[in-house]
């Protein structure tokens, strides 16, 4: 789905970047699903394993290492 020519999570009104950059900022897992408690665990990791798939360089962390951590 898009949202103002950005993609979103779908069934929702969050861009799918904002969940990069909030991982960018060193936000964990954890702490994003605090803040939007009705995404879902696995939606952020397959994210986040997208996103690494996509782009090696599209987010400044490990993904692995926060991929290792949620597991």
């Amino acid at each position: 789905e898009i949202l103002g020519g950005k993609p979103i999570i779908k069934g929702t009104r969050i861009p799918v970047v904002l969940i990069y950059e909030l991982i960018g900022l060193k936000y964990s897992i954890t702490e994003i699903l605090k803040e939007y408690p009705h995404l879902d665990r696995d939606i952020i990791l397959h994210l986040l394993k997208i996103g690494k798939d996509a782009n090696e360089n599209l987010i400044n962390v490990d993904i692995d290492e926060i991929i290792s951590k949620e597991d």
